[in-house]
């Protein structure tokens, strides 16, 4: 759902864009209906590719997160060896 909403809200505001481009030209809105079907087109395809940008990313920093937390279970587990349990304390609260 959160496509098709997406697509559509930036489809919205592509027609908003035209409307108000017309506006300010003070040019009648209803003018050339397949220019408001391409700004339209143009801004759902941003849309589309905002949505998978956002899918992407959120990917991304769920694999960093967890390498993350691989990389200090690893950190306690080397202070702990050592006997730095302050060190270890500290990375546990963190983590």
């Amino acid at each position: 759902m959160a496509l098709w909403s997406t697509i559509i809200g930036f489809s919205l505001w592509g027609l908003g864009a035209r409307v108000g481009q017309l506006g300010i030209q003070k040019r009648p809105l209803l003018t050339d209906p397949h220019l408001h079907a391409a700004a339209m087109a143009a801004f759902g395809i941003a849309g589309y590719w905002a949505h998978k940008w956002e899918v992407t990313s959120n990917s991304m920093l769920e694999d960093m997160r967890t390498e993350i937390k691989e990389k200090r279970a690893k950190q306690i587990a080397a202070a702990e060896e050592v006997g730095n349990t302050e060190l270890a304390q500290w990375l546990k609260e963190r983590l």
